[in-house]
């Protein structure tokens, strides 16, 4: 009897055994992957498509293989048939596959068949990894505001004040001090010189007409002086910075992402106008881009970009929760900035395309401006200057050849500049 009892409970403790040897090489298996790695090929491979935490073109992948196995039943193995060929899943009739490519409006998911099995479990490891809270800004100690004068030293409010008291007592002195002597020359029967009268300054000034004449002139002069500035002033609006409906930073787009003036501004190439992009040229790139995460400052916060991103969705009539148009949009007033008489013209296309100017040299350095603003004056005077100091760049350009020749003998030079080619002729900016 006792042998059939001890093989009984050997027999069952090699079958707890088992089931807790399997139970831990699952718990194993879910958890093999290395999240760094994953991370790094989920930006290279799935961040165009899909967040962690947010429904985009595809759904969020936050605890993905979780959710698939306890909602649907699927597993490991099944994931990685998806990744790597989900048009062949959908195909083989595989119902939640179905499922998936009907809720996503039929939108295909690319093939990955270059990923191995180690890569898609570390992209798992990495969807596997709970949401980090939000760091906390950090309070100055002791309540100092950021960017505070002299902390911890004398402030120049202290300093200043300390100097007009000092001032008054010196002040105050002095008067004392005369109001003390004339009371002691009183007592010692001492007179005083009385002040003798004079002609006033201003009747003696007017008295002489030599100086009247000299200012006479010198206020003339000043007048138009001043007049002809005022009168030079009006129409030029050099440094104008109009608040937008949107604001939009050409410091983030054209800076710190380095996105070329001529991708939104396309018609610049071929157009007269540079043109205002429209609002499908900027959710090319806000479908995906959803929120601010580069550098913040005091006055534009996260929240405050993520705020106007909002506000583009609105225009736009984009459910960015749905991830699809609602059709409802509306037209953004934008402020034009750059504005030229209607008597000047001027076509982009001539200075962008042929002469290959940069949009630097008459906007500034846009790639530094928070908020976009006239750099130049575009004045007549500024654009004849820059026709009379730029070359014109005849290499590889059959056009200007014959003329080329001809003018550099005319005038003795190897280069010539765009007031040499004509650039200064009146018809060429008023007709």
């Amino acid at each position: 009897m006792r042998k059939v009892i001890h093989r009984k409970l050997s027999t069952n403790f090699l079958s707890l055994s088992l089931v807790f040897l399997l139970a831990f090489t699952t718990a194993l298996s879910a958890q093999e992957g290395d999240p760094a790695k994953g991370k790094s090929l989920f930006n290279a491979n799935c961040a165009a498509c899909h967040q962690l935490d947010k429904k985009m073109t595809g759904p969020a992948l936050r605890n993905v293989e979780e959710r698939l196995s306890d909602e649907q039943g699927l597993d490991r193995t099944w994931i990685h048939a998806w990744i790597r060929n989900s048009a062949g899943v959908i195909k083989s009739g595989d119902s939640y596959a179905k499922k998936v490519y009907d809720e996503y409006g039929g939108a295909a998911m690319t093939a990955f068949p270059q990923l191995s099995d180690d890569d898609i479990n570390n992209i798992l490891a990495y969807t596997a990894e709970e949401k980090k809270a939000p760091a906390q800004a950090a309070t100055p100690v002791g309540g100092a505001e950021a960017g505070g004068g002299n902390s911890g030293g004398i402030s120049n409010e202290l300093i200043l004040g300390a100097l007009a008291i000092l001032f008054i007592l010196l002040a105050a002195g002095l008067y004392l001090v005369n109001k003390t002597l004339r009371r002691f020359a009183g007592a010692q029967g001492i007179d005083l010189p009385e002040a003798s009268q004079r002609t006033p300054l201003w009747k003696a000034f007017v008295q002489n007409q030599f100086l009247m004449i000299v200012v006479a002139i010198f206020f003339l002069l000043s007048s138009a002086y001043f007049v002809y500035g005022y009168l030079s002033q009006i129409g030029v609006d050099q440094g104008y910075q109009p608040v937008q409906p949107i604001h939009f930073s050409h410091k983030i787009h054209a800076g710190d992402n380095g996105i070329d003036c001529k991708y939104c501004h396309s018609s610049a190439r071929v157009s007269k106008t540079s043109g205002i992009p429209s609002l499908n040229v900027c959710m090319n790139c806000h479908k995906s881009v959803y929120e601010y995460n580069g550098e913040t400052s005091p006055e534009y916060s996260k929240e405050f970009y993520d705020g106007e991103i909002k506000k583009l969705y609105a225009a736009a009539g984009w459910d960015d929760a749905e991830q699809k148009y609602t059709g409802d949009s509306q037209p953004v007033k934008w402020v034009r900035i750059h504005n030229l008489p209607d008597f000047a013209y001027f076509n982009h296309s001539q200075h962008v395309t042929v002469a290959g100017v940069e949009c630097q040299t008459c906007h500034g350095p846009v790639e530094e401006m928070e908020i976009m603003y006239q750099h130049a004056p575009l004045t007549m005077g500024w654009c004849i200057n820059c026709h009379r100091e730029t070359n014109i760049d005849v290499k590889d350009n059959a056009y200007y050849t014959k003329i080329h020749d001809e003018l550099s003998k005319k005038y003795g030079v190897d280069e010539l500049t765009a007031a040499q080619m004509g650039g200064l002729e009146c018809g060429k900016c008023h007709y």
